[in-house]
């Protein structure tokens, strides 16, 4: 083989390589975009049990008296919340059993199709969007019922990330209304345009060389 010839087969060999590690950086990223979206998609659900298990708590070592109590206003304002959000054919119900010395609470959504009843637990029920809007109920209820009563601003990330825009304008609408039933701001991060609209007051951050911008929103 000539030079000229071992050159050619040294940068057809290397093209190939080039490819392939091509192919493979691009397999690696979609790995890697993969995990990232599956880490953000347990760290929703771990959130979301923890909002269900603290209300489980608070019914399961309440007196008796002040469990009722707690039970039917969780159930008043997470089934507002629902029927707000999707409409009046759905509600929200906790039910209590007796084991023992110990009550145990269940949660249920409950959608009415046709008549017939259908109960399910919110994170079966209809998609993301149901539990996006239980779980932020159930978080005001705890912030409403929990002795001593939690002050301060209600603070909320990205929520109703997983609701359908079709519904997007009654999420904001609720949640106006959560700031004037209970007399308390509201302070949110989001990357919807439309619940940016719907505050008082809006800024936008953008990242310009690595350094966050802070800059107050203008009305269009």
């Amino acid at each position: 083989m000539t030079n000229h010839e071992s050159i050619v087969a040294l940068e057809r060999a290397l093209r190939e390589k080039n490819d392939q590690w091509t192919r493979l950086d691009e397999k690696r990223n979609v790995i890697l975009e993969t995990i990232q979206q599956a880490k953000a998609a347990l760290n929703d659900y771990e959130e979301t049990l923890d909002t269900y298990e603290k209300a489980r708590v608070l019914l399961q070592q309440s007196a008796e008296y002040a469990r009722k109590q707690a039970k039917q206003q969780m159930e008043t304002l997470v089934t507002n919340a629902l029927q707000y959000v999707f409409g009046p054919m759905i509600a929200f119900e906790i039910e209590l059993e007796e084991h023992g010395n110990r009550a145990v609470a269940e949660m249920f959504v409950v959608s009415n199709f046709d008549g017939m009843k259908i109960k399910t637990k919110p994170q079966d029920a209809r998609g993301g969007g149901v539990v996006d809007i239980v779980t932020l109920a159930l978080r005001v209820a705890l912030m409403e019922t929990t002795q001593p009563k939690q002050s301060g601003p209600i603070l909320l990330d990205e929520p109703g990330k997983h609701v359908s825009g079709e519904y997007t304008h009654y999420l904001y609408e609720f949640l106006k209304s959560l700031a004037t039933m209970f007399d308390r701001q509201i302070l949110m991060i989001t990357h919807n345009h439309h619940l940016m609209e719907s505050g008082d007051k809006a800024f936008i951050v953008t990242i310009r060389d690595g350094i966050s911008q802070v800059e107050e929103a203008t009305s269009p």
